[in-house]
């Protein structure tokens, strides 16, 4: 059959032919579909799903061609900062860090630590005593400000965690480096002061950053009980190992809130250290205050 024509226009169909006409449409799905399909993938894979694409992690060249570095204050940064982070839970607001901190530097501030360990004490609430609250808290530990540390790694440390948590570094306490052995533990309880059992306070702790220094082979866990509401109900063991566990990592951070904005305390910021069943776990906690800590 010959084409025709009509109005100007070819028929397409009845200019190739059936067979023609049908491998044509077979060619052009097939491309249609790869195609699409490559974008789809793409697209799913920036998105955090599927496999991951080629473009997933981006080159620093690609990076810095798009994100121009803005006008800075005097106490801003010159370069853009990027601090990776996962969202752990909003009940309480807990943020984690993978490598925050290289594994020489763990190192660094355990060997720093190690000649000055002492049992770790406790902040006494009202009618408390040291014999009365034996056995809460077990681990050895000490403070050490960055300003000791002739290494530098502290300050550098203290400066992330500023970037992190958006807090000037004169609110922090000095580092807090704790040593937990086999079997060694603490109970659950609360980082922030309530002025009804610790008396009145100049200032309040709102916020507590944990460096793991080291890995832990079974147990050590952070725990937070009341995660999400969950064991509110007045019949908790603080002992019970229970709800949210982060597993310490040697390098990673772990951020947590005990205060809401508004400045009282997070119910849910509930949390203690569970026993190291086998191997020891290193810590080092800056304690982060409303106030310049002086």
């Amino acid at each position: 059959m010959k084409g025709t024509k009509s109005k100007g226009t070819w028929s397409f169909r009845t200019k190739l032919g059936f067979p023609s006409f049908f491998i044509s449409c077979c060619i052009f799905f097939f491309f249609a579909g790869f195609y699409g399909s490559m974008l789809l993938s793409h697209d799913i894979s920036l998105d955090g799903g599927g496999m991951a694409g080629p473009r997933l992690l981006e080159s620093v060249e690609e990076v810095s061609e798009v994100l121009v570095p803005m006008a800075h204050g005097e106490t801003g940064d010159s370069n853009i900062v990027s601090i990776p982070f996962q969202v752990l839970s909003w009940q309480p607001r807990a943020l984690y860090f993978p490598n925050f901190a290289t594994t020489k530097q763990c190192q660094s501030i355990i060997k720093i630590a190690k000649s000055n360990l002492a049992p770790s004490t406790l902040a006494l609430r009202k009618g408390e005593t040291a014999e009365n609250t034996q056995g809460i808290r077990t681990s050895s530990g000490t403070f050490i400000s960055a300003s000791e540390d002739k290494t530098g790694v502290l300050e550098f440390i203290e400066k992330k965690i500023a970037r992190a948590t958006m807090v000037p570094r004169s609110h922090g306490e000095a580092f807090n480096v704790l040593r937990y052995e086999i079997g060694q533990r603490y109970d659950s309880h609360y980082d922030a002061f309530n002025p009804a059992e610790y008396g009145p306070q100049k200032s309040q702790r709102i916020a507590s950053f944990l460096l793991y220094l080291s890995d832990v082979e079974e147990g050590g866990e952070t725990m937070f009980p009341f995660e999400n509401g969950l064991n509110m109900d007045n019949s908790y063991d603080y002992k019970a190992c229970v709800g949210l566990k982060v597993k310490p990592r040697r390098g990673d951070g772990l951020l947590f809130y005990s205060v809401f904005p508004n400045g009282t305390i997070d119910q849910t910021s509930l949390h203690g250290s569970c026993p190291v069943i086998k191997g020891e776990k290193w810590v080092a906690t800056k304690w982060i205050r409303d106030e310049e800590d002086k």
